[in-house]
């Protein structure tokens, strides 16, 4: 199971965003307090002015920092590159998530690493 899975359980409707392409997520310096499940679509993350950057598919978790640092600040910047159905989750229902469903914080952790090793990877070629 992916975190994406556990995020989809304790979803309810009104929790499926659309982006259309080229619209913000969120932006460098913006109060965070929720993380995104990307349902469809592709986003992209930049950083350090543009000069780090990240593609987001279908089936990726992102912006989790938000949920575990209070009065969290975003780093980067996410937009969508194509239509976007994403899946929002706040504080309240992530702490949740992780009581209810202890593996979630390891599959969130696990999305997180590949993530990182695949971003380590591009960056070699």
């Amino acid at each position: 199971m992916h975190a994406l899975d556990t995020m989809r359980a304790l979803a309810s409707t009104g929790e499926v965003i659309h982006i259309e392409p080229g619209d913000p997520i969120f932006r460098s310096g913006e109060f965070g307090d929720r993380m995104f499940g990307l349902l469809e679509g592709t986003v992209e993350l930049t950083w350090n002015g543009e000069s780090g950057h990240e593609t987001i598919q279908a089936g990726d978790v992102f912006g989790a920092g938000a949920l575990v640092t209070h009065d969290h600040r975003r780093y980067g910047n996410a937009r969508a590159v194509t239509p976007c159905r994403l899946l929002v989750m706040n504080r309240e229902k992530f702490l949740f998530a992780v009581q209810e469903s202890p593996m979630f914080a390891i599959e969130l952790l696990g999305s997180i690493d590949q993530r990182l090793r695949d971003l380590k990877d591009c960056n070699r070629s």
